[in-house]
């Protein structure tokens, strides 16, 4: 049955007095076992690199839009990745003046064992939003002073030659883009140039041009061929009705015929050209002749004289307008003959539109591959510039830099519980345990202690309860056995503070 918890204080008591030698047996030997886990317990020093990320510097603004500065994300990861890399871990693991004489002939598991500690060791902590540490924890005080120290230098020396090697990487793969888009404009060049020596048809837009001019050119042959047709036509119908022959007398009414004839051919002709048409002249030459002629008939007398029989004379008219048909005609036949050569001239002119047609896809090509391939190099000539300038930057050590604000410190005193701990926690955990295991046993004592214990056990009241009587003898052995042990209590203090506090001053 368990005890009360109201009885369990007084029965503790009860239990430790009853057992004086056994509570102070377990406080000697608890007390001094944490006094001897303070002596072996592995002190930890730890010494640390306090990093300044600077970001923020003068040149930044300065080459904004110029150079692009090398950035870093998510520092701690990044620093931690980079120190825990084989390379900077094996220069660590060789180093000299850390393990000694022998630190570079190690074999391979020891090299491994070596790396290994290293990186349980090390730690990479943020420090806010500028600053960050590299620690490094050791039992000696002096190996984690020099490994954080060594630790600092090589990450800002591995820092500054990947950010070197980045900028010059890509510098030299912006290089070899550009001479190779160099070699690709002056292909495609060549190519146009080709192109445009060997297709000499000329632009779309003159082409359009050519074949315009040369239907209004045809629209107007036809025009004047259908005009000078109709005039044929109307000279042959005036040729019918005009004889070629004629009985012509020597009258004066026949000169005035004649005459009046040429002056209405004069005026049919003068409706059509000016003055100096050569027909016109011809006709104003004969009508000149005419009118002389019959002026020397008249004063002559020969206009009196009978004519029995006319002169057989062809008819001028006749001639005239047989000319006219015929240098009309041929006008006709040169009309046609120009038409017949614009019409092929513009069959020519639709094979060279469907040759241009044909050459303008592939001229476009070359054109837009141009265009394209001029604005890639222009572009990558301007990133070129700017790994350029970002590569001096980097070798330069502007732009984002880590810089050692605090350098490692020796430690003096470990991290975590130290001497002063184990010794204090002694003496109160050694107190304590007697009255602890006292507890621990009346809980599971199966011995009535308490008469709550039968009533709540047996649900039967307990009518009367004998109390513990000791004699006088047994009070004066209980009184000689307390003042021993509290005797021995203060030697056994005694000496835990002596040996605490010699451990303490570093006697021991």
């Amino acid at each position: 049955m368990a005890l009360p918890l109201s009885q369990l204080p007084s029965e503790i008591i009860r239990e430790v007095r009853l057992r004086k030698w056994l509570a102070l047996f377990l406080f000697a030997i608890v007390s001094f076992a944490v006094l001897l886990a303070g002596f072996v317990y592995p002190y930890q020093y730890q010494s640390q690199v306090v990093i300044f990320v600077d970001d923020q510097n003068i040149i930044r603004p300065l080459m904004e839009g110029s150079a692009v500065t090398t950035k870093i994300s998510e520092r701690t990861s990044v620093v931690r990745e980079m120190l825990w890399s084989r390379d900077v871990m094996s220069q660590i693991a060789k180093d000299k003046t850390i393990f000694g004489k022998d630190a570079d002939q190690l074999t391979d598991e020891e090299m491994e064992r070596r790396v290994g500690i290293l990186r349980a060791n090390m730690n990479v902590r943020p420090r806010g939003d500028s600053y960050f540490s590299i620690g490094y924890t050791s039992e000696s005080p002096m190996q984690a002073f020099r490994i954080a120290q060594r630790l600092g230098q090589l990450f800002i020396a591995e820092n500054s030659a990947r950010k070197r090697k980045e900028s010059r990487n890509a510098y030299d793969f912006i290089d070899k883009q550009v001479k190779n888009y160099e070699s690709i404009l002056a292909e495609v060049e060549q190519k146009l140039k080709k192109f445009l020596s060997e297709n000499v048809d000329g632009t779309e837009s003159e082409a359009n041009a050519r074949m315009a001019n040369l239907r209004r050119e045809l629209e107007l042959a036809e025009l004047e061929r259908s005009e000078l047709m109709a005039r044929a036509e109307s000279l042959e119908s005036q040729l019918e009705n005009v004889p070629s022959m004629l009985s012509q007398s020597r009258t004066a009414d026949a000169y005035t015929r004649r005459i009046r004839e040429k002056e209405t051919l004069l005026d049919e002709l003068r409706l059509q050209y000016h003055d100096t048409y050569p027909d016109i002249i011809v006709l104003k030459e004969q009508i000149a002749e005419l009118r002389k002629q019959r002026n020397r008939a008249t004063q002559s007398g020969e206009l009196d004289q009978a004519v029995s029989e006319g002169d057989q004379l062809v008819n001028p008219l006749y001639q005239d307008i047989s000319a006219e048909v015929a240098k009309t005609r041929a006008s006709v036949r040169t009309q046609e003959s120009r038409i017949n050569s614009l019409e092929n001239l513009i069959a020519e002119q639709e094979k060279r539109m469907a040759r241009i047609q044909e050459n303008k896809t592939q001229y476009s090509e070359l054109t837009r591959d141009m265009e394209v391939n001029e604005q890639i190099y222009n572009d990558l000539l301007r990133r070129r510039e700017r790994a350029r300038v970002s590569m001096h930057l980097d070798i330069e050590g502007q732009g984002l830099n880590f810089r050692i604000n605090e350098t490692a410190q020796y430690p003096l005193d470990p991290i975590g519980p130290q001497f002063q701990l184990f010794a204090a926690a002694g003496l109160i955990l050694g107190a304590l345990t007697p009255f602890g295991l006292a507890a621990g046993v009346l809980q599971i004592d199966p011995r009535i202690r308490a008469r709550k214990q039968l009533e709540d056990g047996i649900g039967l009241p307990v009518l009367a309860e004998i109390p513990h009587v000791r004699t006088p003898y047994e009070k004066r052995r209980d009184r000689f056995l307390t003042v021993s042990v509290a005797v021995c209590a203060v030697l056994v203090v005694a000496a835990y503070g002596g040996v605490a506090g010699a451990a303490l001053m570093g006697v021991i």
